[in-house]
């Protein structure tokens, strides 16, 4: 009887997009219940391009998902990824060159004034009552 079971159920593979409904959510992940009457998880790392703090956040029962197979072990449990159907965000860096440039014409002028600074202080220090004389001075 179970051979016959089996048999009728359409066996799916990894890299197949699969369709089913959530049975059952889990702190890490969800259950979901396929067409062909399989039972698969999607864990919540693969839930989401972006951060899933909580399952229920973006599942609950009773919604219908499609994911991708991305894993049967030994024992035949399925693992599903509904991020590897999203298209991914390519995040275009902003004005980079400018932000650079801008920084390096901040950090110059700081310099800059920096080492005027310190040469106006050195000048000073030179030039002021502290004199060096050849012998040791405040020494008896």
């Amino acid at each position: 009887m179970a051979e016959k079971a089996a048999a009728t159920v359409p066996a799916v593979s990894v890299g197949e997009t699969v369709s089913g409904t959530v049975e059952h959510v889990a702190p890490y992940g969800a259950f979901v219940r396929l067409e062909s009457g399989q039972k698969a998880m999607v864990h919540i790392s693969e839930l989401s391009q972006n951060y899933v703090k909580k399952v229920e956040d973006v599942l609950e029962i009773g919604q219908k998902v499609t994911a991708k197979v991305i894993k049967i072990d030994d024992k035949g449990r399925i693992d599903l990824s509904i991020k590897a159907l999203q298209a991914k965000e390519v995040r275009q860096p902003a004005h980079r060159e400018e932000d650079f440039e801008k920084k390096l014409t901040n950090f110059l002028k700081f310099s800059v004034e920096k080492m005027a600074d310190l040469n106006s202080k050195n000048k000073a220090q030179r030039s002021g009552t502290k004199r060096r004389t050849g012998g040791q001075q405040g020494k008896k």
